[in-house]
């Protein structure tokens, strides 16, 4: 009996196909899965020491730069939010990556993370030296992924096909920008950022394929009219 195939082109096998066409995605899922079981399995002293330690906050910044970029990018602080942040890469990462490859959606999530960390950040000392917030602002606990997941919302604007190209933007729009001019508060800004940086990647997506259109490399099947060979 044939086995069946599935659209990744792996017989049988359409979840593990599509897992290995968005490595990158599933890999950080993973690590995040992990320091999430950890925060959970720790005792509350502990917990706090490992969320500032990874924090991209000012402080974490002036003393330990590089690992506050990176290490604020593989944690959450509420391990309860796992499964809804899974829903969400599976929603937008995935998506982008398969479209774009690993290299291309990488670079995309990586500058938003960086820019969008480093500039709200900039703001934050700003607001401090003009003494309209307290100085404890530069020991907040400052991680998460949603700066990355910003940028691939944006930039799964040029995916989708028309009509829904559109509508999708004035949601995507409305979802980060609203609470910026509302909350004003710098993850708010920090996500708009990260949302700016993924609808400028547009060069990115030359050469992919354009919403709805087959993958690259699937020749699509012309259907023969009867008696021909």
């Amino acid at each position: 009996m044939p086995s069946k195939t599935s659209p990744g082109g792996e017989p049988s096998r359409p979840i593990r196909s599509w897992v290995c066409s968005s490595p990158g995605t599933h890999v950080w899922l993973a690590v995040i899965a992990i320091t999430s079981l950890v925060i959970a399995l720790s005792p509350h002293g502990l917990e706090t020491y490992l969320l500032h330690r990874n924090s991209s906050n000012l402080h974490q910044l002036a003393h330990h730069p590089v690992r506050a970029l990176l290490g604020s990018a593989f944690w959450i602080e509420n391990p309860a939010d796992l499964l809804l942040y899974a829903v969400l890469f599976e929603v937008f990462h995935a998506p982008v990556e398969r479209w774009l490859g690993t290299p291309k959606w990488l670079f995309t999530v990586a500058t938003a993370h960086i820019a969008a960390t480093l500039i709200s950040q900039q703001v934050v000392l700003a607001a401090i030296q003009l003494h309209d917030v307290p100085r404890s602002m530069a020991h907040v606990v400052d991680i998460g992924v949603s700066y990355g997941l910003a940028a691939s919302a944006g930039i799964l604007t040029y995916r989708l096909p028309y009509p829904w190209r559109w509508p999708y933007l004035v949601a995507v729009l409305a979802f980060f920008l609203v609470p910026l001019a509302t909350d004003r508060t710098y993850t708010d800004l920090g996500h708009a950022i990260s949302l700016a940086i993924g609808l400028a990647c547009y060069p990115l997506t030359r050469g992919a394929p354009a919403g709805g259109d087959p993958p690259r490399g699937k020749p699509v099947a012309v259907e023969r009219p009867p008696g021909a060979h």
